[in-house]
């Protein structure tokens, strides 16, 4: 072996090779295996595009793309006009309770979309609270908030915080003498906000919309819940994949392809805007929210109570209606009982709740260590393999769950890799879909971590792989920590993949909350939910503790 090839030979590079080689297994192999068999005819075997033109040459199936990019785009700005104001009265303004209300705007972003679409239905359903006493006091027949309404006002209220979080962290880093000459200028308020301030942060405004709109198109659970009629693509998907009467793998694969297209353009768009258009902004005087009087506080504090009483109101619902007494069903009787928590957590052996855990646990220890070493060869080892694997780590942010899940099953559901109804394909399933919180945290803190530290334990004698062990990773960890909380609270709530994959003996915490929705026992579904959302309030407790953070921003 000559110089050269020793030198390529070293231990990070087999890192590389190795994470390279589970990627390629985990989701190039199951991508591509989607590819195959939305082109391939079940029965010759051969090539096709039927199922490609079954889907472009039928209205049933191309409305269902188009519904799903109205529901989108509409709540995409609808959370962009409602994060950008959010943002800038509670970075401008004195509000009162601030950082319970940066918790609950995050503990409503982070909570699962169809919990949102439960809890309205429980105040705005056909028989909802809000919808009996619309229809007294009005003497109308409101019939409920399904379809294309109810899907929209779920996701913005449920989305907006994204917004907020990235807007909120874009302007911290604005220097307010740029307002303050703009107003000595003779600039009013809405020429200040208008000309100064979207424009500089526009780029973040963007970016944090992309997201949202990937984010929205993906989901599953809210248009199952209460789309009824609407259909939207990841529902179509998953009737056609799971259909009662035998599903179409070869249309369902069609189906998943045109989403991965997409999603795919969509994700190398936000990456475009990223490189182009962002900019670094110093703050010489950072914008500081300023004690407001009158009518200005007035109106800022009832704006921002409001939006996130809104926001927050389906876990408040979900925690109330697990107290209420029921008939076992769809009722709610009247009165206080633990009736939903026996029925549940008690009178049930737990393995839902043992699972949710114990799988979130090991996807979380992988996630942490594959975290760690990726965004170390991403910023300490830059080539263009290790270019790659930080690409490829961000595909499944950007798939859907169900095609996610669906690809997993055409992979792994034969010898020699059979993994199909294990827990493994629900952990690695996990592992894949929710690492890219813990590595672009992790890739964050390690940005911040001066070379020459290690450099000077490598000139003292320790290796570069005991270096990395004894002083780069416990530098690293109060942002790995921090990013694989968000990556733990998102795997706790995972449903659009988990419901494809699971069997009884793998059931979590969301699939359960799902089924009992569907079946009507909603005491239930809202115990189940409760735990699911103390779970997340506690685990964003201990980001707060972990970064010295009071605030949210990204």
């Amino acid at each position: 072996m000559n110089s050269a090839d020793r030198k390529w030979f070293t231990v990070w590079n087999a890192f590389s090779l190795m994470i390279l080689a589970f990627f390629l297994l985990f989701i190039i192999y199951p991508l591509l295996l989607v590819l195959v068999k939305s082109i391939l005819d079940a029965e010759s075997g051969g090539f096709t595009l039927d199922h490609l033109t079954r889907f472009f040459t039928r209205k049933l199936y191309w409305s269902t793309l188009i519904n799903s990019l109205q529901v989108t785009a509409v709540a995409t700005l609808l959370a962009a006009l409602l994060g950008l104001p959010m943002a800038y009265v509670m970075s401008s303004v004195k509000i009162r309770g601030r950082g319970l209300l940066d918790i609950l705007i995050v503990i409503s972003y982070l909570s699962p979309p169809f919990i949102g679409a439960y809890a309205w239905i429980q105040l705005l359903g056909r028989n909802g609270v809000l919808t009996n006493w619309i229809n007294e006091l009005f003497g109308i027949k409101f019939d409920g908030i399904y379809g294309f309404a109810g899907i929209v006002l779920v996701f913005t209220l449920q989305s907006f915080p994204l917004v907020f979080m990235y807007i909120s962290g874009a302007l911290k880093n604005l220097d307010s003498s740029l307002i303050e000459a703009a107003e000595s200028l003779g600039c009013n308020s809405y020429q200040r906000v208008s000309k100064i301030i979207v424009p500089l942060i526009m780029p973040t405004l963007l970016a944090g919309s992309l997201l949202v709109f990937m984010r929205v198109f993906a989901d599953f659970g809210t248009p199952m819940l209460i789309g009824e009629g609407f259909k939207t693509m990841p529902v179509l998907i998953y009737t056609q994949f799971m259909g009662e009467v035998g599903g179409d793998d070869g249309f369902a694969a069609a189906l998943c392809l045109i989403v991965i297209m997409m999603t795919l353009v969509l994700f190398f768009v936000q990456r475009l805007i990223a490189n182009r258009s962002t900019y670094s902004m110093t703050a010489l005087k950072p914008m500081q929210a300023q004690p407001a009087a009158g009518l200005k506080k007035v109106a800022a504090h009832v704006f921002v109570y409001m939006v996130t009483g809104l926001a927050i109101l389906p876990q408040a619902v979900v925690i109330y209606t697990s107290f209420l007494k029921s008939n076992g069903g769809q009722v709610f009787t009247g009165g206080f009982a633990l009736q939903s928590y026996e029925a549940t957590l008690f009178a049930k052996d737990n393995d839902v709740i043992l699972n949710t855990y114990g799988l979130g646990l090991v996807s979380i220890a992988l996630i942490v260590i594959l975290g760690i070493i990726i965004s170390y060869l991403t910023v300490r080892k830059g080539n263009a393999l290790n270019s790659a694997l930080d690409t490829i780590t961000m595909f499944p942010y950007i798939i859907p769950g169900s095609v996610l899940g669906i690809s997993f099953l055409f992979a792994f559901n034969n010898p020699p890799i059979l993994l199909s109804g294990t827990a493994l394909i629900m952990i690695m399933a996990f592992t894949i879909r929710r690492m890219p919180y813990t590595v672009r945290s992790s890739t964050a803190i390690i940005g911040q971590i001066s070379p020459s530290v290690e450099e000077a334990a490598i000139s003292l004698g320790a290796s570069e792989l005991k270096t990395f062990r004894k002083v780069t990773v416990p530098m690293m960890m109060p942002g790995v920590l921090a990013g694989a909380i968000m990556s733990w609270v998102t795997v706790i709530s995972e449903l659009s993949s988990s419901i494809i994959l699971y069997t009884n003996s793998t059931q979590t915490l969301t699939i359960s909350i799902y089924t009992e929705v569907i079946r009507g026992n909603y005491g239930n579904a809202s115990a189940y939910s409760t735990v699911l959302t103390i779970t997340s309030i506690l685990s964003l407790l201990l980001f707060f503790k972990l970064t010295g953070k009071r605030d949210i921003s990204l």
